[in-house]
């Protein structure tokens, strides 16, 4: 992108460390607004460590996350999810026995305001917001195309259709921002592109998304910006084209195939930002 806008996700000298190994070393990153981000590197990298230390799911030894302004540093994921910072996650985390409304239903909970004895208390109110959260439910259903199946059990749903649930739940936080880890992971290349398209719809939509991924293919054609670790630390970042030309990525990462990869990169969101 050519025109920088206001950060929404700021990472300073960000470390963990687990026992003697250093998973994130001192990383620093921001994220605009308006910008489709993506977080490459090498199995082991510290790519996953680094999300679940922006959601709250790790706390860092050192450095801070601020998200939309707000320091979150060491704030529980529920506390961080209700500022509007929603996740996916690598490995589908569904309610496999419950349907897909109801998943979203879940998903859209901390919307609503009744506590248990005040469901118990007022059970007219408890029954409206339950009306609510139902409507809401099916406008996410019938966005990511998933209305006709909005009534069947999870476990019977084939592996994409269960990504893109998990996706409508988080969409159900209505959230500034969407953390995706891996979320290509497991697709064959027609799910994958189905799933690309989603992700810009939800982008079109004023969503700002920061990904985890593997599929250079996706990678390449929906980043505007990326940024690449290893062994724990930041070695490049920069606009797709720049970065997969880059011969330090190349070495620890891509591999001599992405050299001048003027294929790969037509098309993408890359060409557009």
């Amino acid at each position: 992108m050519s025109e920088k806008t206001p950060v929404i996700l700021e990472i300073k000298n960000l470390t963990k460390r687990f026992a003697g190994l250093t998973a994130v070393n001192d990383f620093s990153m921001e994220i605009h607004h308006n910008r489709i981000h993506t977080l490459i590197g090498p199995n082991g990298s510290g790519k996953t460590t680094t999300v679940n230390l922006i959601t709250g799911v790790l706390q860092p030894n050192e450095g801070v996350v601020t998200f939309d302004g707000n320091v979150v540093t060491n704030n529980p994921p529920y506390q961080i999810a209700r500022a509007g910072l929603g996740r996916t996650f690598q490995n589908i985390k569904l309610f496999s026995a419950m349907t897909v409304l109801e998943n979203l239903m879940v998903g859209g909970h901390s919307k609503v305001s009744q506590s248990l004895p005040a469901f118990l208390l007022n059970i007219p109110r408890a029954r409206r917001e339950e009306k609510l959260l139902r409507e809401k439910s099916y406008e996410v259903l019938e966005f990511l195309g998933l209305a006709k199946i909005k009534d069947e059990q999870v476990k019977n749903l084939p592996y994409g259709l269960q990504k893109m649930t998990e996706l409508g739940r988080t969409l159900m936080l209505e959230p500034k921002m969407i953390l995706l880890d891996e979320p290509a992971a497991g697709l064959i290349p027609s799910e994958r592109s189905q799933f690309v398209e989603t992700l810009k719809m939800i982008y079109g939509k004023g969503v700002d998304l920061f990904l985890i991924e593997h599929n250079m293919d996706v990678v390449m054609n929906i980043s505007h910006y990326i940024t690449v670790l290893n062994f724990g630390s930041k070695i490049a970042e920069g606009a797709p084209a720049e970065v997969v030309n880059n011969p330090e990525v190349i070495k620890a990462y891509l591999g001599e195939r992405f050299k001048n990869p003027t294929d790969t990169v037509s098309g993408g969101a890359a060409e557009n930002a």
